[in-house]
């Protein structure tokens, strides 16, 4: 395959995916927007720091955030170069081996991860060669190359939009809900993403979620599935008489829905939906039951990190819409009845109208103590919850809170946000970083927010001599 490609992206997965076509044999060449980035490639593999195309390049790797109207992609099309993402190429890989790897899809707006990380779970258990990978941090194509069995794949609706071909053995949409409406132009844009999850042979979804329940009709698959909260039909997985049953494949009882953690709706809908694809495969009902039931979450989803005066600290900052900020929200109101929220809110709003944080805050009004406000998008929040919930007090948490010797660019808002916070609870209640945003705009990534924000927590605590603590997700809101 001496043919040039060019990887458009010099990140993770742009660099897995180029190091996969050099063993393949193609001449590959990387760009990025950063040039500092391509200044330690690996070997065999050119820097492009042009503009335009390098000559003869009949394929275009797309990191996953590049949007369909990007100058790069017009360029491509133009020169009739096609376009697609690091899963897409791993499909193509996959498909070059004599024993190609079953795919197990999950995406949705909330849930992938924590039903991919179950999922994985499950088949770790029953024995099988397989891995997480995808959206969830391991490239596709790097789980491809390791030569694994099966593998349990997140997909974001970036990645499914660049990946034309992928034909998952089973596939997941947990739920729809708006988010990224400025990368897909709108709502029918994102949802028509997130189908592409339902074309393989067994098509699942949260049928109790609007928008994913009117995809699975409209799903090619040979079969289709759905995952509910209530009594499950006879092509279903759901809850009867306290334990997640599936109906669908005919394993009967599988595991207590009390044994589930995160504990809640969203935690036991995650479950049902790794079980469902885990049955679609023929995991046995035993391994499934296993893995669930000593399932640990990973870190930023409803994760206590501390405590200080009475007042406990949750970061939930995986949680980067509405959709998930709501779940968070509702999620404290039943695990700790009568405890009262101060919300931590704000970042990047991809396109979701202001008004949607406003009309949240509305409908949780009666368990918040307060909010603050956080992120380069601050003051239309601001507005929107005046209109929605007048009475709240809100604060926000501006650049220079840390102080005129710090550089603007340098400053972490955390500190500020979690004494503000701090001020404004009481013992007994819940600080919640549930951002409903992104965090690009003033940290790297949803982690790099979480631990800014576990870290301030820490300075109260050493303040007043309190000790930060540790522990799984209490509160149930999985992202």
């Amino acid at each position: 395959m001496d043919r040039p490609v060019l990887v458009a992206g010099a990140g993770v997965s742009g660099l897995a995916a180029a190091v996969a076509l050099r063993d393949l044999g193609a001449r590959v060449y990387v760009s990025d927007d950063s040039p500092a980035a391509l200044d330690a490639l690996p070997d065999g593999v050119r820097a492009w720091r042009d503009e335009g195309l390098p000559g003869g390049v009949g394929t275009v790797v797309t990191s996953p955030g590049r949007r369909p109207d990007h100058a790069l992609v017009g360029l491509a099309v133009a020169a009739g170069a096609e376009v697609i993402g690091e899963p897409e190429l791993a499909w193509r890989l996959g498909a070059l081996r004599e024993d190609p790897p079953a795919w197990l899809v999950v995406t949705g707006t909330n849930g992938k991860t924590t039903t991919t990380e179950m999922l994985a779970a499950v088949l770790r258990t029953a024995g099988l060669a397989s891995t997480a990978c995808g959206n969830i941090g391991y490239p596709v194509v790097s789980a491809v190359a390791a030569g694994h069995e099966v593998l349990a794949v997140e997909l974001s609706s970036f990645q499914l939009h660049w990946s034309p071909s992928i034909r998952p053995a089973a596939g997941v949409v947990l739920n729809v809900a708006d988010d990224h409406l400025d990368w897909h132009g709108g709502t029918t844009g994102y949802a028509a993403a997130k189908a592409r999850a339902l074309v393989g042979d067994v098509a699942v979804a949260g049928v109790d979620d609007p928008g994913a329940a009117r995809l699975l009709p409209g799903a090619p698959a040979a079969r289709r599935v759905g995952v509910t909260l209530g009594e499950p039909g006879p092509d279903q997985l759901g809850v009867a008489d306290g334990m997640l049953v599936d109906r669908a494949f005919g394993a009967g009882p599988l595991v207590a829905a009390d044994a589930i953690v995160p504990p809640g709706p969203p935690g036991i809908t995650d479950a049902l939906a790794a079980a469902a694809l885990a049955r679609a495969y023929g995991v046995a009902p035993a391994h499934i039951a296993a893995a669930l039931s000593s399932f640990t979450p990973g870190p930023h989803r409803s994760a206590p990190v501390g405590e200080h005066d009475g007042v406990t600290y949750l970061d939930d900052s995986k949680a980067t819409n509405p959709h998930a900020a709501d779940a968070a929200l509702a999620a404290i109101a039943a695990r700790r009845p009568g405890a009262r929220a101060v919300w931590v809110v704000g970042g990047l709003l991809k396109g979701v109208a202001p008004d949607v944080l406003g009309a949240l805050a509305g409908a949780h009004a009666d368990r918040l103590a307060g909010i603050v406000v956080i992120g380069t998008d601050r003051a239309p929040i601001v507005e929107a919850l005046a209109r929605h919930a007048p009475g709240l007090p809100v604060e926000e948490a501006r650049p220079g809170d840390d102080g005129p010797m710090v550089p603007s660019d340098q400053q972490d808002p955390m500190p500020g946000a979690v004494r503000r916070a701090s001020g404004m609870a009481r013992p007994g209640d819940v600080v919640l970083l549930a951002p409903a945003a992104a965090s690009m705009d003033q940290f790297r990534d949803y982690a790099h927010r979480g631990d800014a924000f576990a870290a301030a927590v820490a300075g109260l605590a050493a303040r007043s001599g309190s000790a930060p603590i540790d522990g799984a997700p209490i509160d149930g809101a999985p992202r």
